[in-house]
């Protein structure tokens, strides 16, 4: 009976550093669409100082092409738009991470429980 119990132990084990490796992937991701986010924010605030009159260049490879300044600000709010679902979906994501691992630490905790019971029992036997 400890067998078992020792190889369900493991493989939950297992599931638990899957969730937890998927976990810190996540977390990558919303750190830099944070940082893309911030960085949006301030091209936006800089293009919101421009007069209309001012020349825009965006960059395409190796070349710099002219941009009209509205055309810029609007890529930049649909951009950030963009960022800001991407940045909800991963929140909703790690908050469903964080309740596997809860549920996965609980199921780890009731098979160690039994297993410390299983030992005491084949010991008392012994």
């Amino acid at each position: 009976m400890a067998e078992g119990l020792q190889k369900k132990m493991q493989q939950e084990v297992e599931k638990f550093k899957a969730i937890q490796k998927e976990y810190q992937t996540v977390i990558s991701s919303r750190q830099q669409l944070d940082s893309q986010l911030t960085e949006n924010n301030g091209v936006k605030e800089e293009l919101s100082l421009l007069e209309s009159d001012t020349n825009v260049f965006k960059l395409i490879g190796p070349v710099l092409i002219k941009q009209d300044l509205e055309e810029a600000r609007q890529n930049v709010s649909k951009r950030i738009d963009y960022i800001a679902g991407e940045i909800k979906r991963l929140d909703k994501t790690i908050e469903d991470l964080d309740q596997k691992q809860d549920s996965q630490r609980e199921t780890l905790s009731k098979l160690q429980q039994q297993l410390q019971q299983a030992q005491v029992k084949a010991a008392m036997k012994a």
